[in-house]
């Protein structure tokens, strides 16, 4: 009769123990010690086989490399709550300790799986970041301190602290979910125990002010309940002031639209061209939701695929998403879009009536620690990504194409080409349409200093006056 396994004992420090997780099975995995015969514990956990051994670092041996977008993947997945992330990770090493390409088997159902996981977390991630509403509250320690209550779905609340404390820096906040809380006072990040939705407040005075703002943008024509509840859980809702109007808007908007119905009954019925554009643009959004052209869709959340009206007069280009977009899915939300949105009113150009899209859908980056760094598309990313951009341009037809950067210029040219030898004047793509370029946002977020970035601004927001008198001279 066959010995029975012995059973190694892993005891991480947290759910979220990614150090501690890499740190243990590099060492297994040396030990050549099978997935079966490993237990992963968190501390405090509990542990169902009672006392079995501790695993033990190996005397030193060969060493062996893995790909670093399994360090990135294994980094998100390990916040993930299923508790076979631990043994499911280590099973992947051990593929690729003996076949450094396993990462390229897209068949692979343990792979697909780590990978859904890592795109769970980062979505709850992005949950985080969107619905998470501080309130203002008294400090025991004087002044006002800001406090927010929130239920992730993953162990994500570590991870993601560096994301508000680089946001609210000037702030003192604290964040509390039911598994443990954060607390920030302007130069220290501290971690305590959970808590509960009544620890939190309710509310404070600055809600009224935003419901009667969410109140006034609310728009009846754009209400899709169930796209709203699958973007928004309404387990979010109630830690959100503006989410207690949402029922009777909804009840408001239904009169509304009906109303906006019977106005439109009267008016020219769009030709069909316009419905199949419409149609055949949702298809190709679709299906480059499933892009492989190019590796970075390995890496990135989800295509960022262009939006705006199909029928619209400017149509820019820009570099690739960011790291905002990326978890968006939206063109031009980040601290460039802000400042994209920004330089447009001043040039009198209303965003809502162009199309605002990217040389490349997916975004190319660098990990850095926590942070995902922007890394520039090289050529092979760029010319990858030019089907789609040329479909977008040949539904769409805009009668100005605008480039921003040299990256989108590229794409749009064929070439290599310098803003500064192409700004200011109109010049003709390959279909005979006009292409303006200019500079992107971003170059204006990395000037050196206050001087260069007034300056640039100034210029950026000229250019766009002269495409929108440019724009207005066409359609007359």
């Amino acid at each position: 009769m066959a010995s029975p396994l012995a059973i190694t004992r892993v005891a991480l420090s947290t759910e979220d123990d990614f150090e501690g997780w890499r740190d243990a099975a590099r060492g297994l995995a040396e030990a050549g010690i099978p997935p079966e015969a490993i237990s992963w514990q968190v501390e405090g956990s509990g542990d169902l086989f009672g006392a079995l051994p501790d695993a033990r670092t190996p005397e030193a041996g060969p060493t062996f490399a893995v790909p670093r977008a399994f360090v990135d993947l294994a980094n998100a997945a390990i916040c993930h709550s299923d508790p076979e992330r631990f043994a499911l990770l280590y099973q992947m090493l051990l593929k690729l300790r003996t076949n450094r390409q396993a990462m390229e088997d897209r068949a692979d159902p343990l792979l697909h799986r780590i990978e859904r996981m890592a795109k769970e977390v980062r979505r709850d991630a992005h949950k985080m970041h969107a619905f998470v509403r501080f309130r203002e509250v008294a400090d025991p320690e004087g002044g006002a301190r800001f406090v927010a209550w929130f239920e992730p779905q993953h162990h994500i609340v570590r991870k993601e602290a560096g994301f508000f404390v680089r946001r609210f820096a000037n702030m003192r906040w604290s964040i509390l979910t039911p598994e443990l809380s954060i607390h920030w006072d302007g130069g220290r990040l501290t971690e305590g125990p959970g808590a509960i939705r009544g620890d939190a407040p309710s509310g404070d005075p600055v809600e009224e002010v935003w419901k009667t703002y969410y109140a006034s943008i609310f728009n009846p024509a754009r209400v899709k309940v169930k796209a709203m509840t699958k973007e928004m859980p309404k387990k979010y809702w109630r830690n959100m002031p503006e989410t207690a109007l949402i029922g009777q808007l909804i009840a408001g908007a239904q009169e509304r639209e009906a109303e906006m119905i019977e106005r439109s009954a009267a008016m020219p019925k769009p030709a069909a061209r316009a419905t199949n554009i419409e149609a055949a643009w949702q298809a190709l959004k679709d299906e480059a939701a499933h892009c492989t052209r190019c590796d970075l869709y390995k890496c990135a959340t989800q295509t960022v695929f262009g939006e705006g009206p199909l029928n619209c007069s400017i149509l820019f280009v820009g570099e690739q998403p960011g790291d905002q977009e990326d978890l968006a899915g939206r063109p031009f939300v980040g601290p460039a879009g802000q400042l994209f949105d920004a330089v447009l009113e001043e040039a009198e150009i209303d965003r809502a009536r162009t199309y605002v899209t990217n040389a490349v859908k997916h975004f190319k980056f660098q990990q850095r620690g926590k942070r995902r760094l922007h890394s520039k598309p090289d050529g092979g990313e760029i010319k990858a990504c030019r089907w789609w951009l040329e479909q977008e341009l040949d539904l769409i037809r805009p009668p100005l194409t605008i480039a921003l950067g040299a990256t989108a210029a590229r794409s749009l040219f064929g070439k290599v080409v310098t803003i500064t030898s192409m700004r200011g004047r109109a010049h003709l793509l390959a279909d005979g349409s006009e292409c303006w370029v200019t500079i992107h946002p971003s170059a204006l977020l990395r000037a050196p200093d206050e001087e260069a970035r007034r300056e640039g601004r100034k210029q950026f927001v000229a250019d766009l006056k002269r495409i929108r008198k440019r724009a207005e001279q066409l359609a007359a």
